[in-house]
């Protein structure tokens, strides 16, 4: 059986991309399969060690503002 480490598997697959093409993977996998879903929290990690807390507060308010929104227009 092969140990498989997920997140190092989804690293080495994109640790050489130019800029362009890791902005292609990332738009390519906005909207798509589910399957893509854990590369893009794999990408979303790397970025979030790398900010200050108070960039990390920025992201969570718009998150938090854009779910809310989109529950209030749901109902």
């Amino acid at each position: 059986m092969i140990n498989l480490d997920l997140r190092q598997a989804i690293i080495n697959n994109v640790k050489n991309n130019t800029k362009e093409e890791m902005k292609e993977v990332i738009n390519d996998s906005i909207g798509n399969d589910e399957k893509t879903l854990p590369g893009l929290g794999v990408l979303f990690e790397l970025i979030w060690k790398e900010l200050s807390a108070e960039e990390q507060n920025r992201l969570v308010d718009a998150l938090h503002n854009k779910l809310q929104g989109t529950k209030q227009a749901a109902t």
